[in-house]
C-alpha cells in the first residue's frame, strides 16, 4: 500500500516529501531565498525515497546497503521534526484580540515569523549539506547496482526448514493422535464426491507434522497419493512435475506447464487419489494448482495454511472442512519437553523442574517453541541460575546468542510475506509488555496516531486500521483473545514467541527501544521508547536513556519519578499506565506540542494548558483503578479541535462541546444537577460522533430537571440521522437502579444509592423514542436496560442494523417478541419484565423470529414463553430467570420447549426462590435438568438461586435480593 505516512521500512519519508509539498503550496508564503531549498529537499528526498522503497522488500542487504538505509530514515525523521517546529511558529493565533492589543499581538507574530524564516534558512542549509553527504555515499557505494542485483538473485531457494516436520519419527510425535483422528474422521468419511479439508495455524504449530501423519496413516486407502509444498513464492510448474513424478514417475523437466496439467488430468480422471498441499500462502496459488486435480468420485485434498480465509476460500463451499490446529495442552507440552532432555519428566532434576514448568508455559502450547527451547537447554549446563536466563530471555527477545534460527526462520516467513504497512503495525505491538491484554481501539487510535494507516476509499480510519488488525490476526501472528458477540476482537495478545520475533526485528530497525531493568547503553537515537517498570529499581537510569526526539513513549509501572515530558518536542503518543496522581500532574503534559494520542490510566488532573495540544486526536482518561471523579475536565479542552476521541473518567461536559467538531467517540460522561443544560444542547452539533455513553444523574424534582430532559432528546434526534453507531444511557456505577419510560414514553429513573440504601426519584420526563424512527438509521448498540418501555413502538423495527440491544419493558407481550424477532441483524438481547408476571398466558417464539439471535437474556418473564420448533436457531447463550412459586400452575414442569432451542449450548438459569417451598425449587431445577438433556449441543448448565432478603443486601447482589450460587453442570460428553 503506497502513501503510508509513517512505515518501519521508510521511517517518515512519506510524511516529510507531503509536508515539504504543502510547504511549497499557496498556503505557506515562504520567503524566496527559502523556497528553492525546500524544493531542493523535496526532489531529493523523492529520489532516496524510491530506493528506500525498493530496499523495504529485500531480506539480505548488504551492510553498506543497511547503514545507507538507516542513515536516510534517522535523516528524515530529524526533516520531519524540524518541518513541524517551523510550521508551528509559522501558524497565527486563533481569535485574536481586537484594538491595539490585536495589533500588538499581529507585530509580536510577524516579528516571530522572521525570526523562524532565518531559522528554517539556517536549517535548510544544514540540512541541504547531509542530503549531499548521503546522495554521494549512494553513488560511491553503487547502491542502485547493488539493489539491482540483489533483485535477480532473489529467486535462490533455501533448504526448506519445514523438512524435518515431514519427516519426523512418529514415536517423537507428542499430542498429535486426537488431531489425526480428527482429520481422518473428516477425510474418510465415505462420501462418494470430492473433499477438500484445510488444516490452519500459526507456523509452528506443527501443521506439516499433522498433515504428514494423516497422509502416512490414510494414503493406502487411495489409487495414488502426492504430498507437495507450495512455499511463500511458489513455482507452479515444478509444483505440477512434483505431482506427476509422484503419482506416475519420472518426468521430463523441458515439458511445458500446460502438458503437465494435462497429463496429470488424463491420468487422474478415473482413479481415487489423496493429495496434501503443504503451505498455501494465497487462494490464487491454490486456483492455479487444482487445474491440476479433477473432481472424481471420492478423491481427497488436504492443504495447510496459516491464513484463516486462505482455508476457507479453498474449501469452499463447504467450509465446515476446516480444521484450525491448536496449541498442545499442558500434559503433552510438559511430555514433548522433558523427553527431548531428560527422556522422561521422572529424569528431570528437581531443582530444575519449577523453571522448567515456568519455560513451558512461557512457550504457549507452540511445539516449535517447544522443541527449539528443549534443544537449547539439552546442551546447556543443568545449573537453575543458566535455566533462569532462558526463561526470563523468553518474552522480551531472546538472547542473540541462543541457538534459535531455526524457530525464527519458520517465524519469519510469515512476517516476511506481510506488506511494509502490516509489518509496521505488528512492529509497533512490541510497544506493548510481553502477556499484555491489548484492547483493540486503543492499539488502532495509537496506529492512526503514529501516520500508519492510510485512508482508503473514503473509510474512516478505525474501520481500515481494525481491517489491518484482522489480517494479522488471520495471518496468526495475532491471538485474539475477547471476542464480542458480533464476531469482533475486543482485545487480543502477541504470544510470546512472536514477541521475540518482531522486538528483535524493531530493535534492529531503530524502531523501537525496549527498555526493562536491564538498562543498556542509550541509542543515538530513540524514536519509540517502551518503560516497563513493574518491580523494576533504578528507574531513573532508564529515563535517562531516552533523546528528545521521542516519537511514542510508553510508561507500563510505578515509577518513583518521571521524565522531562515538555523536552521531548517530537512527542506524537504518550501512554501512561502506572505511577501517583502528584507524579502525572507535575510532568507539564500540556507543553508538548506535536501530541497526538494521550492516554493517562491513572488518577490526576489536567492542566488547563491542555489547549496549546493542538493536534491531539485521543484523549483517554478512564482510570483502570476506577477512581471516580478524581480528574476534571480543565474548561479549555473544548479548544482541542483536532480531538476525534474523548473517553472520560465519570465527569461533566464543559460548555462549548459543540465547538469540538471531530468528536467520534465520547464516553464517561456524567450528566448531574451540576452539569450544564447547554452542553446537552451542544451534543447535538457533533455530527460525526459514532460512539455516545452517558452516565445520567438528575436527582428528582430538580428545579430545572425538564430543562436537562429536553436538551438531551433534541440532541438524541440530530445525532442519531448523523453517523451514531453505539448509544448507551447508563446510572453512576456506585449507584443501582432502572430509567423507566411510561405510557407516553416519557423516560424517568428510580435509583438505590447502595451506600445510603435511600430511594431517589430522577424523572426525564419528555424523552421519547422519536430519535430511533429515521429510515437511515445505522444504530448498532443500544444500551438503556434501566429504561422502562411501555410497549415497544413499531418503528425500533426500522434499526436494520441493530445488533445488541439491552432494555427494561414494563410488560413483555406478544407484540413486543414480535417487533423484536424482527430485527435483522439482532446478536444480543437482554429484554426485562419491569414486574414478573404471574398470568398463565404464555408468550410464544416461532420460527421465523431471531434468525440471528445468538445471546438471549429473559427476566422476570421466563416461564411464560414457549420456543416453537425452529425458533432462533442460531441461538448459543441463555439466560432464564424464573419464579419458582408461579411456575407449577404456569405449566406443570412440563413443557419448558427449550430442547426446540437446537444451537443451545450455554444454559443459565435465575431461579427465584421468594414464596416457594424447597420442594417447589427442587421440582423445578429437575425439570430444567431434564429437558437440556434433550438438547443436542449442550456444553453447560449453571443454576442460581434468588433468595429471600434477611438484613442487608450481599454484595454483588440483586436490587434488595441476595444472590446465591447454586451448581455448574458441565455436559462431560461434549468438549468446551
Amino acid at each position: 500500500m503506497e502513501g503510508i505516512m509513517v512505515s518501519a521500512a521508510t521511517g517518515v519519508m512519506n510524511s516529510v516529501l507531503a509536508k515539504l509539498t504543502t510547504l511549497l503550496g499557496e498556503e505557506y508564503k515562504l520567503q524566496k531565498r527559502v523556497k528553492p531549498g525546500i524544493k531542493y529537499l523535496k526532489d531529493e528526498l523523492s529520489s532516496m525515497n524510491a530506493l528506500l522503497e525498493k530496499l523495504a522488500n529485500m531480506d539480505n542487504l548488504d551492510q553498506q546497503a543497511k547503514d545507507w538505509r538507516n542513515q536516510v530514515r534517522e535523516m528524515a525523521y530529524d526533516i520531519d521534526d524540524c518541518i513541524d517546529q517551523y510550521i508551528l511558529q509559522l501558524q497565527d493565533e486563533p481569535n485574536k484580540p481586537a484594538g491595539f492589543k490585536g495589533f500588538f499581538r499581529k507585530m509580536v507574530v510577524k516579528v516571530k515569523k522572521l525570526g523562524a524564516c532565518r531559522d528554517i534558512y539556517q536549517q535548510i542549509q544544514e540540512l541541504k549539506t547531509r542530503i549531499d553527504e548521503v546522495s554521494q555515499r549512494r553513488y560511491r557505494y553503487k547502491l542502485d547496482a547493488v539493489v539491482d542485483a540483489i533483485s535477480s538473485t532473489s529467486r535462490v531457494e533455501t533448504i526448506d526448514p519445514r523438512l524435518p516436520a515431514r519427516y519426523a519419527e512418529p514415536s517423537s510425535l507428542v499430542g498429535i493422535d486426537g488431531p489425526t483422528e480428527e482429520l481422518i474422521k473428516l477425510l474418510d468419511d465415505g462420501k462418494q464426491s470430492m473433499k477438500i479439508v484445510s488444516i490452519v495455524g500459526l507456523g509452528g504449530l506443527g501443521k506439516t507434522t499433522l498433515a504428514n501423519r494423516v497422509y502416512e496413516r490414510l494414503g493406502q486407502q487411495f489409487d495414488c497419493k502426492a504430498f507437495v509444498s507450495v512455499s511463500q513464492k511458489p513455482d507452479a510448474k515444478k509444483i505440477f512435475q512434483s505431482l506427476l513424478s509422484q503419482i506416475k514417475g519420472p518426468v521430463d523437466e523441458t515439458r511445458e506447464m500446460d502438458w503437465l496439467i494435462h497429463e496429470l488430468r488424463d491420468f487422474l480422471k478415473d482413479k481415487r487419489y489423496f493429495v496434501v498441499t503443504d503451505d498455501i500462502w494465497r487462494h490464487e496459488a491454490w486456483n492455479v494448482i487444482k487445474c491440476a486435480l479433477p473432481e472424481n468420485t471420492c478423491s481427497r485434498i488436504l492443504l495447510t495454511t496459516r491464513k484463516v480465509d486462505v482455508a476457507k476460500r479453498c474449501c469452499h463451499p463447504d467450509r465446515d472442512t476446516v480444521c484450525e490446529i491448536r496449541p498442545l495442552n499442558e500434559p503433552d507440552s510438559e511430555d514433548l519437553f522433558f523427553r527431548r532432555i531428560f527422556g522422561s519428566k521422572d529424569q528431570c532434576p528437581i531443582h530444575l523442574k519449577d523453571v522448567s514448568v515456568e519455560i513451558i508455559k512461557k512457550c504457549g502450547g507452540l511445539p516449535l517453541a517447544l522443541i527449539t527451547i528443549s534443544s537449547l537447554l539439552a546442551v546447556k549446563p543443568k545449573n537453575k541460575d543458566e535455566w533462569l536466563n532462558i526463561r526470563n530471555s523468553i518474552g522480551m527477545g531472546l538472547d542473540k546468542k541462543c541457538d534459535i534460527d531455526e524457530m525464527k526462520r519458520i517465524l519469519s516467513l510469515s512476517y516476511s510475506d506481510l506488506p511494509n504497512h502490516l509489518k509496521t503495525c505488528l512492529l509497533y505491538l512490541s510497544m506493548y509488555p510481553e502477556d499484555y491484554e491489548i484492547n483493540v481501539q486503543q492499539l488502532v487510535r495509537r496506529w492512526r496516531a503514529e501516520g500508519f494507516i492510510k485512508v482508503n476509499c473514503g473509510r474512516n480510519l478505525m474501520d481500515e486500521g481494525e481491517s489491518y488488525l484482522y489480517e494479522l490476526i488471520n495471518r496468526s501472528l495475532i491471538q485474539p483473545v475477547v471476542i464480542g458477540i458480533d464476531g469482533r476482537a475486543m482485545t487480543c495478545r502477541v504470544h510470546d514467541i512472536v514477541l521475540d520475533l518482531i522486538v528483535s526485528k524493531a530493535v534492529e530497525d531503530n524502531f523501537i527501544t525496549v527498555v526493562d531493568s536491564n538498562v543498556s547503553e542509550s541509542q543515538e537515537n530513540v524514536r519509540r521508547f517502551l518503560l516497563d517498570v513493574r518491580d523494576k529499581e533504578n528507574v531513573m537510569s532508564m529515563f535517562s536513556l531516552l533523546t528528545p526526539n521521542v516519537r511514542s513513549l510508553g510508561i507500563f509501572g510505578y515509577p518513583t519519578g518521571m521524565p522531562p515530558i515538555p523536552d521531548f518536542h517530537a512527542l506524537r503518543v504518550l501512554n501512561i499506565e502506572g505511577g501517583n496522581k502528584k507524579l502525572i500532574t507535575s510532568c507539564n503534559i500540556g507543553k508538548v506540542p506535536q501530541l497526538r494520542y494521550l492516554r493517562i490510566a491513572v488518577p490526576a488532573h489536567l492542566p488547563e494548558q491542555i489547549e496549546e495540544l493542538k493536534f491531539l486526536e485521543t484523549l483517554d482518561l478512564c482510570d483502570i483503578f476506577n477512581h471516580l471523579g478524581l480528574m476534571n475536565l480543565p474548561a479549555s479542552i473544548v479548544k482541542l479541535h483536532q480531538l476525534k476521541c474523548l473517553s472520560a473518567n465519570c465527569e461533566r461536559l464543559p460548555d462549548g462541546i459543540g465547538n469540538m467538531k471531530a468528536l467520534e467517540e465520547l464516553s464517561g460522561i456524567l450528566v448531574d444537577e451540576e452539569s450544564s443544560v447547554n452542553s446537552l444542547h451542544e451534543l447535538g452539533r457533533l455530527t460525526k460522533l459514532r460512539r455516545l455513553c452517558l452516565i445520567w444523574s438528575i436527582p428528582d424534582k430538580h428545579d430545572h430537571e425538564s430543562m436537562y430532559v429536553d436538551a438531551l432528546a433534541l440532541s438524541l434526534r440530530k445525532l442519531s440521522s448523523s453517523n451514531l453507531m453505539d448509544l448507551r444511557i447508563g446510572v453512576k456505577p456506585h449507584i443501582t437502579g432502572r430509567i423507566s419510560l411510561d405510557s407516553q414514553q416519557n423516560l424517568y429513573l428510580r435509583i438505590t444509592d447502595t451506600k445510603t440504601r435511600s430511594w431517589k426519584q430522577c424523572n426525564l420526563a419528555h424523552i421519547s423514542l422519536d430519535f430511533l424512527s429515521s429510515p437511515s438509521h445505522i444504530l448498532q448498540q443500544l444500551h438503556i436496560a434501566p429504561c422502562c418501555l411501555h410497549g415497544i413502538p413499531e418503528r425500533m423495527a426500522s434499526l436494520a442494523s441493530l445488533t445488541n440491544l439491552s432494555i427494561l419493558v414494563h410488560q413483555v407481550t406478544q407484540e413486543t417478541l414480535q417487533i423484536l424477532g424482527d430485527l435483522p441483524a439482532l446478536l444480543a438481547l437482554e429484554l426485562q419484565s419491569d414486574e414478573a408476571d404471574d398470568t398463565t398466558e404464555r408468550l410464544s417464539i416461532y420460527s421465523n423470529k431471531f434468525g440471528c439471535l445468538k445471546i438471549l437474556d429473559l427476566k422476570n418473564l421466563a416461564i411464560g414463553v414457549m420456543f416453537h420448533e425452529g425458533a432462533m436457531p442460531k441461538l448459543e447463550t441463555i439466560f432464564l430467570r424464573i419464579k419458582a412459586h408461579s411456575a407449577q400452575s404456569a405449566c406443570g414442569y412440563q413443557d419448558l420447549t427449550i430442547r426446540n432451542l437446537s444451537a443451545l449450548k450455554y444454559l443459565n438459569f435465575t431461579i427465584d426462590c421468594r414464596g416457594a417451598t424447597d420442594e417447589e425449587v427442587e421440582v423445578l431445577q429437575a425439570a430444567i435438568k431434564d429437558e437440556t438433556t434433550l438438547l443436542p449441543n449442550w456444553y453447560a448448565l449453571r443454576f442460581s438461586r434468588l433468595q429471600e432478603e434477611e438484613d442487608m443486601v450481599s454484595e454483588g447482589s440483586e436490587e434488595g435480593h441476595a444472590m446465591e450460587q447454586e451448581e455448574d453442570i458441565p455436559n462431560s460428553n461434549n468438549e468446551h
